[in-house]
């Protein structure tokens, strides 16, 4: 099924929150009434990211806070000390119920993706996108059963256009995923039981006691020393150097083996955004109540800006088509909410992407009761061992994508503690390592990363005509349509959004002409 997209053109001028400037922010923007996962997966390498189905880029030599889009490596990511310490305190609070004694002042902020999404909310609802979602369908139908296009195809996408019709919004909340249920496979749970071939665990500072003894008495070889091997003891009683001074892997700190009587269990489970789905239907409620009390007690939103149908536009409603290719990940591509159930019940929710090259993190949720062990972080190292989970079967889902790195707000800087990482450029839409970009964002928030004076952007539009307009019940390349239309304007802004998605999203997307 073709992505069909609605060009908004672009809004300037609207308050900012990350600055709190009251209108220094400038974006453009189009409401996606489907999305294929190719591609969106290109269209955020290009900087665009969406909240819900409206997908926006901003407009970055003009808007206050610049928002670069960020990914991490997670196949060379190495867990920083302070992320260590944050995996450290959850397996103390699943194995004996402890709770760390105050914040640790170095670990990154909680609310990990308290970003671009947010910030837009009040935009999206401001810019009453009323299109006739049922009629759209109806025409698109027709065009591309004159296409010849399969009959079940047309089926499921009449099927998920009139689910999410706008008027109807709460009655009707599917997001148009095939109606089986999937088996999800979720990243393994702890509680193998020890493994016996291994020397006990050990404190470092028992380590380190145990060294400094060590080379005390090599220092004294005549005394101790000797008195130790005579009564035919080893000289070092920890273990070989080579396995003490292997760092743990990041599933190795995930998943560290707890012991039978643990105080907790913690449980993460990976369900599609489809109201299809039973598992998505059967925890919606819950689901629904821990982003209410989130968005109230972290973001101080009001009660009726955080209702059902704001969680059900912005966190449950997707544009991206499910897709299950034999070589894809066991789960599919498409939308899907990675659940936190402590003890039984929800207390994070991770809303995210799964794309052909990258997970991406879309927003997350969580018990503000459960502040005390940094969700926001755990769940990110969680998102990115997900991430090298899936890249053993599908070899180039091998990037976790979070979102926009704002340079110029401290409280959105922390996402440059997830290394490697790479910034794209705003210009050239290539990946320079986060390293190289920071010195030049000290002197100016809006940087072009490419050093490269001749570069340019390989993907640009260069052939404007060939792009794909559905008008009229029709399917037509941009040449034909521009034709039979007089106004200027027109033009102006077909250009506009050519230029911004590039020329393969402009010839695969359908660009919907009222």
């Amino acid at each position: 099924m073709a992505s069909v997209v609605e060009y908004k053109g672009l809004k300037a001028g609207y308050h900012c929150g990350y600055c709190d400037s009251e209108e220094g922010k400038a974006s453009c923007g189009m409401w996606a009434h489907s999305l294929t996962v190719q591609d969106y997966q290109d269209l955020i390498d290009r900087g665009w990211r969406r909240s819900g189905k409206y997908v926006y880029k901003p407009v970055m030599n003009q808007t206050c806070c610049p928002q670069y889009t960020i990914r991490c490596r997670p196949l060379q990511f190495q867990p920083s000390k302070s992320h260590k310490k944050v995996l450290k305190k959850m397996l103390k609070f699943l194995a004996k119920g402890e709770i760390s004694k105050g914040n640790c002042g170095d670990e990154p902020m909680d609310s990990t993706v308290e970003d671009a999404v947010a910030g837009d909310f009040a935009l999206i609802n401001k810019l009453d996108i009323k299109c006739d979602l049922k009629t759209l369908s109806d025409d698109l139908k027709e065009s591309l059963e004159n296409e010849e296009m399969k009959k079940e195809k047309n089926s499921k996408k009449e099927e998920s256009n009139e689910s999410i019709h706008s008027q109807a919004i709460e009655e009707k909340l599917g997001s148009g995923e095939p109606s089986h249920s999937i088996k999800v496979h979720t990243v393994p749970k702890p509680g193998k039981g020890a493994d016996l071939s291994k020397p006990p665990c050990r404190k470092a500072k028992e380590i380190r006691k145990e060294r400094k003894r060590l080379k005390l008495m090599q220092q004294n070889p005549a005394g101790e020393h000797e008195g130790f091997q005579a009564q035919g003891q080893p000289p070092s009683l920890f273990p070989p150097k080579a396995k003490s001074n292997q760092p743990k892997s990041l599933e190795d700190l995930i998943f560290e083996s707890l012991p039978e009587n643990a105080s907790h269990k913690l449980e993460v489970r990976l369900v599609p955004v489809s109201f299809e789905d039973p598992e998505f239907k059967s925890s919606f409620s819950q689901s629904f109540s821990l982003y209410v009390k989130y968005q109230m007690a972290i973001h101080q939103d009001p009660p009726d800006e955080c209702g059902k149908t704001e969680f059900t536009r912005f966190l449950c409603s997707s544009p991206l088509e499910a897709e299950y290719p034999p070589n894809g990940p066991e789960c599919g591509y498409g939308s899907f909410h990675q659940q936190y159930w402590l003890d039984g019940k929800i207390i994070a929710v991770g809303v995210i992407d799964i794309l052909p090259y990258c997970v991406s993190s879309v927003y997350l949720y969580y018990d503000p009761d459960y502040s005390f062990l940094s969700l926001g972080v755990y769940s990110a190292l969680r998102e990115i061992a997900f991430t090298r989970q899936l890249q053993e079967k599908t070899s180039q889902l091998c990037y976790y994508y979070m979102g926009f790195y704002i340079h110029s707000c401290p409280k959105m800087k922390y996402k440059g503690q997830y290394r490697p990482s790479d910034l794209l450029c705003p210009e050239t839409y290539v990946w320079i390592p986060i390293e190289q970009c920071l010195p030049s964002l000290e002197n100016s928030k809006y940087c072009r990363f490419n050093q490269d004076p001749e570069a340019v952007d390989e993907g640009r539009s260069k052939e404007p005509d060939r792009l794909q307009v559905f008008h009229k019940k029709a399917i037509m390349p941009y040449g034909v349509y521009k034709k039979s239309q007089k106004d200027p304007s027109e033009e102006a802004a077909v250009l506009q959004y050519a230029s911004l998605v590039g020329q393969a999203c402009a010839e695969r997307m359908l660009l919907f002409r009222s």
